[in-house]
C-alpha cells in the first residue's frame, strides 16, 4: 500500500518514518507542509481523523510555548485553520495518508508494522 507523508523536511522524526518507509520497501511520497502548505480541508480531515485540534497540534513544542497567550486558545474551526496554516511546525508529525484514505499521525516502528501489515 502506498502512503504520502506529511512533514518537515528537517524533523528527525519524520526521517526516521522515511527511513522506516525505504528500509520496507513501501511506496511513498514525502510533503514538506511548510513548503507546500495544505488547504483547510485538508487540515479538518487531519483533524477528524486524529480525534481533534488538540491531538493534530503539538502543544509541547518550543513553537508553541512561544505563542501569545490569546493564540493559544483557538476558538473555532477557522481560527485553528488559521493557526496552523501560519505555523505548519505546530502539526503532530508526521501525518500519514495512506492510498486507501487511512490518515495516521506520528511515527513508532510497531505502529507503521500495523499500519503497513508488516
Amino acid at each position: 500500500m502506498a502512503a504520502t507523508l506529511y512533514g518537515l523536511k528537517n524533523c528527525d522524526t519524520c526521517k526516521k518514518a522515511l527511513n522506516w518507509l525505504k528500509r520496507f520497501d513501501v511506496p511513498h511520497a514525502f510533503v514538506d507542509y511548510r513548503e507546500q502548505p495544505q488547504p483547510p480541508e485538508t487540515l479538518l480531515a487531519w483533524r477528524d481523523a486524529v480525534g481533534g485540534w488538540d491531538a493534530l497540534v503539538n502543544k509541547s513544542s518550543t513553537t508553541w510555548r512561544q505563542l501569545p497567550p490569546n493564540r493559544k486558545t483557538p476558538g473555532s474551526d477557522a481560527e485553528w485553520k488559521l493557526l496552523l496554516r501560519e505555523y505548519p511546525q505546530l502539526i503532530r508529525r508526521p501525518v500519514v495518508v495512506l492510498d486507501d484514505g487511512t490518515i495516521a499521525q506520528g511515527f513508532s516502528d510497531n505502529g507503521f508494522k500495523k499500519l503497513f501489515g508488516i
